[in-house]
């Protein structure tokens, strides 16, 4: 025969299980509720930065020793295809919202120029192309892009002409943030900082090609670029790699394309271009790169 339990006894039971079931309710309304902030918005929520967070000039830094850029010749205007990278509008940022120029013919503004290096080298600017430090590159707020300025410090009359593929600099007072050798040129890259002035540089108004302070040198020559002057193009582990790209590139240059090869410190295969004797010489085969869309060469000496 079964005995039934104590009313005393079932009454403590009850109140235990329903003791569970509210801390399980709690446990389960805890987990299923919004996690803390971690301090990072998500990205459904980050507003539109065409820089990502990037210019941060006080993280940045340029090559371990100077390297002379003066070889480096302007950048060439000419008619581009604009397209919608690199060209939002308008976009904000920090707060800020910005609208392009609409007819950049007669542009010409006073402020600061800035220089950002090795921090952003070979990512993406604003338009999708690599940033190379060593080119004659810039970035600009609301010119379109790409769009062609000349820059010149106002304390020592330097000027460089530079295409502009990046937006910013996103800091009160500037106006240009430029390419380490664009920034070398003009005489800023050991400050940071310099005032200038930047107007629009259309097709046929180009800078002449720099040349090198040497009396004896004719005018009527162009400078002499360093021995063993090359644009590197990649660099591969995989020797079979380099050797297909190399063939695929060199088909479509007039320019001899090499492989440099080294065991140390690791396996390294590069893929060059050059050697070159003469600015022009290699900007016209920075020319004929862009024309396949090659647009992260680099100088290098061999």
């Amino acid at each position: 025969m079964l005995s039934m339990p104590r009313t005393g006894s079932a009454n403590k039971i009850q109140k235990r299980n329903i003791a569970l079931v509210f801390i399980c309710c709690v446990l389960l309304a805890a987990c299923s509720g919004n996690k803390p902030k971690s301090g990072k918005p998500t990205k459904s929520s980050e507003p539109y930065n065409p820089n990502d967070g990037r210019y941060e000039h006080d993280k940045d830094f340029g090559p371990s020793e100077d390297i002379d850029m003066s070889h480096v010749p302007d950048a060439v205007p000419r008619y581009e295809t604009r397209t919608r990278a690199g060209n939002k509008n308008p976009y904000t940022v920090l707060g800020k919202t910005y609208h392009l120029i609409k007819d950049e013919s007669s542009y010409r503004e006073r402020g600061y120029a800035s220089w950002y290096g090795n921090k952003f080298n070979g990512h993406n600017t604003s338009n999708g192309e690599r940033y190379d430090m060593y080119a004659m590159t810039g970035a600009h707020k609301t010119l379109p892009i790409p769009s062609y300025v000349r820059v010149t410090n106002l304390d020592n009359g330097k000027s460089v002409v530079v295409r502009i593929n990046d937006r910013g600099p996103f800091h009160q007072g500037r106006i240009v943030d430029l390419s380490y050798a664009a920034a070398q040129r003009i005489g800023i890259h050991k400050t940071g900082t310099g005032r200038v002035e930047v107007e629009i540089a259309l097709p046929g108004d180009a800078a002449p090609i720099p040349r090198r302070a040497d009396s004896k040198t004719p005018k009527n020559l162009e400078p002499a670029l360093p021995a063993g002057t090359y644009l590197q193009l990649g660099a591969f582990s995989q020797k079979d790699s380099a050797q297909q790209f190399a063939a695929s590139v060199g088909s479509k240059l007039t320019y001899p394309v090499i492989i440099k090869s080294a065991a140390q410190p690791k396996q390294v295969h590069r893929v060059r271009v050059g050697p070159f004797k003469d600015a022009k010489s290699l900007q016209d085969a920075r020319d004929q790169l862009a024309r396949i869309k090659i647009f992260e060469a680099h100088v290098v000496y061999q």
